[in-house]
């Protein structure tokens, strides 16, 4: 318990040093460029997922071809279980 009231202080000091360093000039420079660097990284994980899952696709897009391709499993027939 004692740990997490410790986190919890952790957390609001960054929160009110953030806030107050946001109040200076440079300060909204540094968070504006971090922001712009976040979002641009965010989008690259988005694209790299979606290129990903465009090649899972295509993949099992040729697996669905080539399984539509083979012969259909034959029923076993009911004397040979006999």
């Amino acid at each position: 318990m004692k740990n997490v009231i410790w986190l919890v202080i952790g957390v609001a000091a960054g929160f009110v040093v953030a806030h107050e360093v946001n109040k200076t000039r440079q300060g909204k420079a540094f968070f504006t460029e971090l922001d712009t660097k976040a979002r641009e990284f965010g989008e690259a994980i988005s694209e790299g997922y979606r290129e990903r899952e465009a090649e899972l696709h295509a993949a099992l897009g040729h697996v669905a071809d080539a399984a539509g391709d083979a012969p259909a499993p034959s029923a076993p027939e009911a004397s040979a279980h006999r």
